[in-house]
């Protein structure tokens, strides 16, 4: 809209929906996460054919005088792609009734899918983190206005909560386990990829996947690529009961200290979640791990590289890229970055050069860093 040009009724009227919108989408979340708490994907999996309301009704065990509630969720689960309907006839009568079939992204959500991102749901709309968010306009002002010089050193998190996410994580067993799960069912989708990976690890015989978690993007690498010998490093109680194999070996540590040496070092979705300080502490680490493999040693990233919101690239990535930067300042006190700040990380790392590969992991991207 021109700033020198007076708005008209219509789009006065246009800039209200926009506005309640975008005031209101937290609402399409919750309601998300009201049909992953019922089970609600896996029901329509199970029945096997398109299934009406009143069936479905069934399944919940949704009091008759209730039916109505999961009908109106259930449309504007409809309305957002995670369900769709279709017409079926109703107990052998003339008349059909609507019913519900699964989309691509409630596939998504099934338990026993070889790719389950229910618990990153349960994950990212849990309370503490909700109520996180609620803080940024006292955040962006400095808290609580002491003018304390280490307000920066805290994320709105552990302004909130009194306690940093990670230790919430490792203290509450529960939540930590759901962590561990939601980060599980996002290493999953490496398989969809991994066969295009090859030129990446080739020449590549050992492999450190740093911050690995319990290891099932490493697992996955390792069934792929067999002659590969992986290392997953992450924090000691992270790792401690975690079964190794012939060639899957799990160190516990910390990254911002020391690395594993390796061919190469594995940073999946990690960086993001640290300050540009921490991330080059932990970069630095990378490059000694490699220092003596020579020209054949390099790091590999996987993560977002914020594009130009001028360009005409995919809008809903770079949306998410950018709820994703605002989650992380939330969380933690890291960020997402754009290719000159990730340049510069690796140039005062230490490394001579890289590559990026865009949008390889969805909206996420593959960058190959060398010293």
């Amino acid at each position: 809209m021109d700033p020198n040009h007076s708005p008209g009724a219509r789009e006065l009227l246009e800039a209200q929906t926009h506005l309640y919108k975008h005031s209101m989408n937290y609402i399409t979340s919750m309601s998300l996460n009201s049909i992953v708490q019922l089970g609600i994907p896996d029901i329509i999996h199970n029945h096997g054919n398109p299934i009406t309301l009143h069936e479905l009704a069934s399944a919940v065990k949704v009091p008759p005088g209730r039916t109505g509630y999961l009908n109106r969720i259930m449309r504007l689960m409809v309305h957002s792609g995670f369900f769709a309907t279709t017409k079926v006839d109703y107990k052998n009568q003339e008349e059909e009734e609507v019913a519900y079939i699964l989309t691509p992204s409630s596939t998504l959500l099934l338990k026993d899918n070889s790719i389950c991102l229910s618990p990153y749901v349960h994950v990212v709309l849990h309370p503490s983190i909700v109520a996180s968010c609620g803080f940024l306009a006292d955040w962006v002002q400095g808290g609580d206005g002491d003018g304390d010089d280490d307000h920066d050193k805290l994320a709105v998190y552990e302004k909130t909560n009194g306690i940093s996410f990670w230790n919430y994580c490792g203290q509450n067993h529960k939540f930590g386990k759901m962590f561990n799960d939601a980060m599980t069912g996002d290493s999953q989708t490496m398989n969809l990829i991994i066969r295009d990976c090859a030129p990446i690890f080739e020449g590549v015989k050992s492999l450190v996947d740093v911050a690995g978690g319990v290891g099932l993007t490493a697992k996955i690498i390792c069934e792929e690529f067999p002659h590969l010998k992986c290392t997953v490093l992450d924090l000691p109680h992270v790792v401690a009961s975690l079964k190794e194999t012939e060639n899957l070996k799990y160190v516990g540590g910390d990254m911002l200290k020391s690395v594993p040496s390796g061919d190469a070092i594995l940073l999946k979705w990690t960086l993001h979640d640290w300050s540009d300080e921490d991330c080059l502490k932990i970069l630095k680490n990378c490059k000694e791990a490699i220092g003596g493999k020579g020209k054949g040693g390099k790091v590999i990233i996987i993560d977002s590289v914020l594009s130009d919101q001028r360009s005409n690239g995919d809008q809903e990535s770079t949306e998410l890229m950018l709820i994703f930067d605002i989650m992380m300042m939330a969380l933690f006190t890291g960020k997402e970055r754009s290719e000159k700040e990730w340049e510069k990380l690796f140039l005062d790392a230490g490394f001579s050069h890289y590559k990026i590969i865009t949008s390889m992991f969805g909206f996420r991207s593959l960058i190959e860093v060398y010293p």
